[in-house]
């Protein structure tokens, strides 16, 4: 074979074999296939798409191109949450202790902020000790005692998607959805989950901004989930408004927290119930979502969902006593509030730019290597649908430098809607996709 005569195939709308797809990634790692050809592939890509199964042979060839977690040892449903990215999801902090308090085994591989969205690790890494950088043994004895492990990829697994990334980023091609699944799926099967629920983000704080892009992707998942033999489900879900009222790192663990201990906003709630439950029926532990969402219910208001997180984070090493008290956890020396310019009801707060100001504050990045701090970012004081008075706090801003404060401060101004009439209620969950379910449409 000749990658040239492959990249010409793919840009004349061709399908491209497992073969095929096998000899492009394996040469590419070995430094056989130089960078400028899979560029090349990539855009080919972009433009002329892959079908499912060409999507499963890329996912299969990039698991392939490194190590993968065995992990037959550990006894359980292995079952994963995947999130898109969004502003103020912190769904998996409370999601994977919950899962466990219920059955399953949840060897979760995440990843860190970038841009306007938030990242899991640093979030955990939020927590005073909190280690993310689980070697394999330790990965399996953390998921063997608490039943589920936080852990960040290592250089071993999944080198191909790295490397891909990497060009992508740079050649306007991160946006092709069998690529974005292709990278999604190999990291996700490669930590050693048999089984996975994704949440697809839509809207403003998202990366999938209409419903039509983040339908693409979920059913994209869905399928060639199916493809590989396992079980999918993908769950679009609403990112037009931050989740819940926190954005920012050790904030959102306190929010994670209140919502173990059965407090907290009901938006996320909601939605973490509905994403775990999802989870449960395809581990087999529920036989339909209400069930799967009642039990998910209960595990919380007995505590055993807080006692599982608890027992994760003494594991990896994290101060619990930030937890029990979160004034020894990180907290920000600064605060500034943004007042409403005007009276009314609260229509809107735009995701994308909240997720904007939080960073300039500090808690992400705008390139890998930028420091992130673990006690900036904002509490949201009132939500769409709350009734406000001109001069009311509507947000307030965490930070460490005041410059910063004030130019966050300005950006929120432009993410906040006043007007005179209430908005709808906010729709979380916009459309459930099974790969079993989706026949030929």
């Amino acid at each position: 074979m000749r990658a040239v005569d492959l990249i010409v195939k793919k840009r004349d709308g061709g399908a491209l074999s497992r073969e095929e797809i096998e000899f492009l990634i394996d040469g590419y790692v070995r430094g056989q296939v130089p960078d400028y050809q899979l560029s090349s592939l990539a855009m080919a890509v972009f433009f002329r798409g892959m079908s499912f199964e060409e999507t499963g042979f890329l996912t299969r060839a990039m698991i392939a191109s490194g190590d993968s977690i065995d992990l037959s040892s550990v006894p359980g449903p292995l079952v994963d949450k995947h999130s898109t990215g969004g502003v103020g999801d912190k769904v998996s902090l409370v999601l994977a202790p919950l899962a466990a308090a219920c059955g399953c085994v949840v060897p979760m591989m995440s990843g860190r902020a970038l841009g306007h969205t938030g990242g899991t690790l640093d979030k955990l890494e939020s927590i005073p000790g909190y280690r993310t950088d689980l070697g394999v043994e330790r990965f399996r004895e953390v998921l063997r005692s608490c039943g589920f492990a936080m852990t960040g990829q290592s250089e071993r697994i999944v080198p191909a998607d790295r490397l891909l990334y990497a060009l992508r980023d740079v050649t306007g091609t991160v946006e092709s959805i069998p690529l974005i699944t292709a990278s999604i799926m190999s990291k996700k099967f490669a930590e050693g989950a048999q089984a996975l629920v994704f949440d697809v983000k839509c809207g403003s704080g998202a990366f999938m901004k209409s419903r039509e892009q983040a339908r693409a992707l979920a059913v994209s998942l869905a399928r060639t989930g199916a493809s590989l033999g396992r079980q999918v489900r993908a769950v679009i879900t609403d990112m037009d408004q931050p989740l819940g009222r926190m954005v920012g790192n050790f904030l959102e663990v306190r929010e994670c927290v209140e919502i173990l201990q059965g407090r907290g906003p009901e938006d996320l709630r909601q939605l973490t119930l509905r994403l775990t439950a999802h989870m449960l029926v395809l581990g087999g532990l529920a036989p339909d979502i209400s069930g799967a969402e009642a039990l998910c219910a209960q595990r919380l208001r007995d505590g055993s969902a807080w006692r599982s997180f608890l027992d994760n984070v003494k594991a990896q090493g994290g101060r619990t006593e930030a937890l029990l008290d979160p004034d020894q956890g990180p907290r920000a020396p600064r605060t500034l509030a943004l007042r409403a310019g005007a009276s009314g009801f609260l229509v809107r707060l735009e995701a994308y730019r909240f997720g904007l100001a939080s960073g300039l504050l500090g808690a992400s990045r705008s390139r890998k290597e930028d420091p992130v701090w673990p006690d900036v970012g904002i509490e949201i004081l009132k939500v769409a649908g709350d009734r406000v008075r001109e001069g009311e706090e509507l947000c307030l801003l965490h930070g460490r430098d005041p410059q910063r404060l004030e130019e966050a401060r300005s950006l929120l101004e432009a993410a906040v809607t006043v007007a005179g009439q209430a908005p709808p209620p906010r729709q979380l969950v916009l459309e459930e996709i099974d790969a079993d379910a989706l026949g030929k449409d």
